[in-house]
């Protein structure tokens, strides 16, 4: 789109869409927004957008709507997060600082979220594959059974049973546990899976050895579990009160399908950034039927902070991408159906810092969403989140 007064007439149009939720006529265009030119003027421009497919006229007499085209051009063109205020921030902060734990925290989260965008809001619990082992206790729980305690660097704690033909004295648990801790604290499920080879090549633990094994097979399925992360969801009713609600109708079935919906989040949360940027994709670049009339705004939380191996740094350089702020365009406008790859979501990316999230938070709406506000909100749960798992604090 070449003419720069077009892009501002596409601008109001969607603007006033978002508001209104009305088809948009050119004598409102040329009233409401000072564009210097006439309403005859605004028609033409109009035509032309309608043309070259960002937007439609959905009856001869009536206004325009924008296009998922449409849209797409306009999220693109937030170039930058616009930061919520102060006392935004600050109310977002005294909300969830009264959180008990990890788990309150991130329901919390997803009510007040849901509540400033008047949206459904989702958000995962940190991924274990992506936490780092902060901690690990075993517990006699019977004649035969010890629980294995393993506590992450984000606060969830997963639990194991370990059968053992005779139990273990007290004191060589405790020997274990302090070796293990010692060796493991830091690194990835992963990656203590594989320093657990060692211990059971130690002479000190040599009468243990089942068990260590039995430890490292736990770190690997833990490592490997697919649904470990919990999904948080909060406001599913603010969209059945909305006027669109009986064109959402899939979108409350697409709800409903969580392994779905996680693994399309976390897909959108981890392309083409680092850190906790904000992704946006709408209508089919999802690629989810459930989805067709809505669109997503998420952001990755947390930061992965296992030690990092050769095999790491390998994936880091073939996947590394550039950093900085602004929307990176992962398309031209009047692309997306060209460039969108038949598995994975075609998003707007706005960069913020370096590091891999641990999970996700997410806002879900119709396609005339606020998309500017939308954006930072998710921005803004995403940053607190991110600093509740370090233990920071938030900078107003």
């Amino acid at each position: 789109m070449q003419q720069s007064r077009r892009l501002l007439v596409l601008r109001a149009v969607v603007e006033d869409y978002i508001r209104s939720q009305e088809p948009v006529g050119s004598n409102a265009i040329a009233h409401r927004h000072d564009l210097g030119v006439s309403s005859a003027t605004v028609r033409n421009d109009m035509a032309a957008l309608e043309d070259e497919g960002y937007l439609t006229q959905p009856h001869t007499s009536a206004g325009r709507v924008p296009t998922e085209k449409g849209y797409r051009y306009f999220v693109d063109q937030l170039a930058t997060v616009v930061p919520l205020s102060a006392a935004q921030r600050r109310g977002i902060g005294e909300f969830l600082s009264g959180s008990a734990n990890l788990q309150d925290t991130l329901q919390r989260a997803a009510r007040l979220l849901a509540q400033i965008t008047g949206q459904v809001a989702v958000i995962a619990s940190p991924s274990l594959s992506k936490s780092s082992l902060r901690h690990v206790e075993l517990v006699p729980v019977a004649m035969n059974v010890l629980l294995a305690v393993v506590v992450t660097d984000t606060g969830r704690v997963a639990q194991h049973t370990l059968p053992v033909s005779t139990m273990p004295s007290t004191e060589s648990i405790s020997r274990f546990t302090e070796a293990l801790n010692a060796s493991c604290s830091g690194l990835s499920l992963a990656q203590a899976a594989q320093r657990m080879q060692a211990l059971e090549a130690d002479p000190r633990f040599t009468s243990l050895k089942a068990l260590t094994v039995q430890l490292e097979r736990a770190f690997v399925s833990m490592a490997d579990d697919e649904n470990a992360s919990e999904l948080y969801m909060s406001g599913a009713s603010h969209l059945a009160h909305q006027r669109s609600a009986a064109n959402l109708a899939p979108l409350f079935d697409a709800l409903e399908e969580q392994v779905v919906l996680m693994k399309l989040m976390s897909a959108l949360s981890e392309e083409s950034l680092r850190g906790d940027g904000v992704n946006v994709a709408i209508g089919s670049e999802t690629h989810t039927p459930g989805l067709l009339n809505a669109a997503v705004v998420t952001s990755g939380y947390g930061h992965a902070g296992h030690a990092v191996t050769q095999s790491d740094h390998d994936d880091d350089e073939r996947d590394e991408s550039g950093n900085g702020d602004g929307v990176s365009r992962e398309h031209n406008a009047g692309e997306t159906d060209k460039t969108a790859a038949a598995n994975k979501p075609d998003v707007a990316v706005v960069h913020d810092t370096a590091g891999e999230p641990v999970a996700f938070v997410g806002s879900i709406g119709p396609t005339h969403m606020d998309y500017a506000t939308t954006i930072s909100a998710v921005h803004a749960v995403a940053r607190y989140l991110t600093s509740f798992l370090a233990h920071e604090e938030i900078d107003e």
